[in-house]
């Protein structure tokens, strides 16, 4: 099969030509043109759960969660949410080293599965501090280690306080339910979602001494909370209206709208005249309407009384006869 190729003499000839003008190269081709990958297998989270919702979610639960593991361990443990991500599910493994606690767990009413990662150090420290000691924590373990039947039975103290702090959390929301589907020690095992799969990664930094730091992840596959998206652009209140620092907000703007200057006039009456008419008026000119049985008496230009006009000592006074009814003036 012949090939028809340029020769290295016609493929100079053409350069020079291009170089000195004398061939054209706008054709019609756009040559400033862009391209910008897209995956088709992949899910666009630009437009969709809202995390700045799901912050204000973590900050309410990580007060519930410090109350709860003092009630539990009576010590303190300092306890930071990270700000939230949107992370491929294989990325999120990749970081991950066996062992852990690794709980699958079923949030309902949301779709499909969640699961809370527990770093050993946040094991061991509890487990230091609720046999009385300072919580300290422990070095590298082996990667198929399992823990002990107490180690395990500190991991499921620590859930149900989490679970309780995350459900009381998401409450002003919707109400959720946990379940405990599995627990394993390698993250691998635990597959809540494809590697392409995007998920909403919340990581708990733990505290409980100088040189014990831990962490506790919460991970949702991100098509479980789409369906509650437009909840979450609704945005949480992270109270429930009854706390002393709103109640004592709520007096301090009362004080202040009470102490509030307002300007009330009282009009007598009104008629309409034509522009000539008061274009011609000159003093001494008598102007005659028919006085109304009530005057109006207007706050800030808005109509809220209708009064009677007279007399108190030497002053001249309004008695208040009734209010008046938006949209009936």
């Amino acid at each position: 099969m012949a090939t028809n190729l340029l020769t290295p003499e016609e493929l100079s000839a053409l350069a020079e030509g291009v170089n000195d003008g004398t061939i054209p190269v706008d054709t019609g081709y756009n040559t400033s043109a862009r391209v910008k990958k897209h995956d088709l297998a992949s899910e666009d989270s630009s437009l969709g759960v809202n995390v700045a919702s799901i912050d204000m979610i973590n900050e309410r639960f990580v007060r519930l969660f410090r109350l709860g593991l003092l009630e539990m361990l009576r010590s303190s443990p300092r306890v930071n949410p990270t700000h939230v991500q949107i992370v491929r599910f294989g990325d999120y493994l990749k970081d991950l080293r066996a062992p852990l606690s690794v709980n699958v767990v079923r949030m309902n009413p949301l779709r499909g599965y969640s699961i809370v990662v527990i770093d050993p150090v946040v094991v061991f420290s509890s487990l230091d501090s609720f046999f009385g000691g300072f919580g300290r924590g422990v070095g590298q373990l082996p990667a198929s280690r399992p823990f002990t039947p107490t180690e395990t039975r500190i991991i499921n103290m620590i859930l149900d306080v989490f679970f309780r702090s995350l459900k009381e959390a998401w409450s002003p929301l919707m109400e959720i339910d946990f379940e405990l589907v599995s627990s394993e020690i390698n993250p691998q095992f635990a597959q809540i979602a494809d590697e392409n799969d995007l998920v909403i990664l919340t990581r708990f930094e733990t505290e409980s001494g100088p040189e014990t730091h831990g962490f506790v992840d919460l991970v949702y596959p991100y098509s479980s909370l789409k369906p509650v998206r437009d909840l979450l652009r609704s945005r949480v209140q992270t109270g429930d209206g009854n706390e002393e620092s709103d109640n004592q907000w709520r007096d301090d703007l009362g004080q202040a709208v009470d102490s509030a200057s307002l300007e009330m006039r009282v009009l007598l009456g009104s008629f309409e005249g034509s522009f000539k008419t008061i274009e011609n008026m000159q003093p001494g000119d008598v102007l005659y309407f028919k006085k109304p049985e009530l005057a109006r008496l207007l706050i800030n230009d808005v109509p809220a009384f209708d009064v009677q006009v007279g007399a108190l000592g030497t002053q001249t006074a309004v008695q208040i006869d009734r209010a008046v009814i938006p949209g009936m003036q």
